[in-house]
């Protein structure tokens, strides 16, 4: 019998039917036994050949939002009734060969916390491990990265507070005031036992040392490569770590201004959404993220070893 899992970046799709449903459903428990579906916060595995539904793993019940929840009457009318934290799945789950044996579905929340499940038996909990705050810009959001014997996560945990028109570091915002995001708040990355959910190591953000408008925050998507893995971060920095040790073994600030190949005037921000990419020695990656406070950019950039 072979999986797919869906996670729960698709509740919003489905939040209108399972509202009016009204259906409740504490942890585990398999499809066939249960007519109504709650599709908060859930992992979701269906069979490949048939498209059944063969069970559901919810981790956070009535965790209804949507953007509008964010704003003052009348432009709020489209926030669920029941509004939670926002504590979706921002990223697809990993599954997993275990060297212990058995198979595992490995899936970072925007709750901070990481949890590996069982796909082979209704996806009961084989570990759980907080990591994180949690929040709408918070914990794990955009994708966790494992090699064989190691899952890594990187933790956003940002916070974005209102800002004064003029303020140094603030961003423009599409839904009103500047954003300005706290220097001190969130990042870190995490090395993790696949099998036990053991923290192996925990290298912290180096820090912002009063850079106005940076963050620690560190929601973008990682990459793993042999004895290395990748980490990018709202303050702009593509961070190289050592997967044994968790060392920084190199850091470049990506928010700086270019000279491109198309000859575009392009300016590099916040790394956010999806990881670097590396192929044929090269590392890839995009910067600029201008929303909720982070940095803007416009550039794609590529570097290697040596230059070569």
């Amino acid at each position: 019998m072979r999986f797919v899992s869906l996670m729960a970046m698709l509740f919003l799709l489905l939040r209108t039917a399972a509202m009016a449903e009204q259906a409740e459903l504490d942890g585990s428990q398999s499809a066939g036994k249960c007519s109504k579906v709650v599709t908060f916060s859930v992992v979701l595995a269906f069979d490949l050949d048939t498209g059944k539904l063969l069970w559901v793993h919810q981790t956070t019940a009535d965790d209804g939002y949507n953007i509008s929840c964010e704003f003052p009457p009348p432009a709020n009318t489209n926030c669920p009734q029941v509004r939670g934290h926002d504590f979706d799945f921002g990223s697809s789950a990993i599954l997993v060969n275990l060297r212990s044996g058995g198979r595992a579905l490995i899936a970072g929340q925007k709750s901070g916390v990481v949890y590996s499940l069982d796909p082979d038996h209704n996806g009961r909990v084989l570990w759980q491990i907080q990591v994180g705050r949690g929040g709408t810009l918070g914990g794990i959001q955009w994708g966790a990265a494992v090699d064989d014997r190691h899952l890594y996560v990187a933790l956003s945990d940002a916070k974005v507070d209102l800002a004064s028109p003029g303020t140094v570091g603030a961003q423009p915002s599409a839904f009103g005031p500047p954003l300005l995001l706290d220097p001190k708040a969130g990042g870190g990355l995490f090395s993790l036992d696949l099998t036990s959910g053991k923290v192996i190591w925990h290298t912290p953000h180096p820090g912002c040392v009063g850079k106005p408008g940076c963050s620690p925050a560190q929601s973008a998507a990682i990459t793993v490569i042999p004895g290395v893995v990748f980490s990018g971060g709202l303050d702009g920095h593509l961070r190289a770590y050592s997967a044994q040790s968790g060392q920084i073994i190199w850091d470049v600030d990506t928010a700086l201004d270019y000279d491109t190949v198309n000859r575009v005037p392009a300016k590099g921000g916040s790394l956010d959404g999806p990881g670097a990419v590396v192929v044929d020695g090269l590392v890839y990656v995009n910067s600029g993220y201008g929303f909720s406070g982070g940095m803007p950019g416009n550039v794609l950039l590529a570097y290697s070893v040596n230059g070569k």
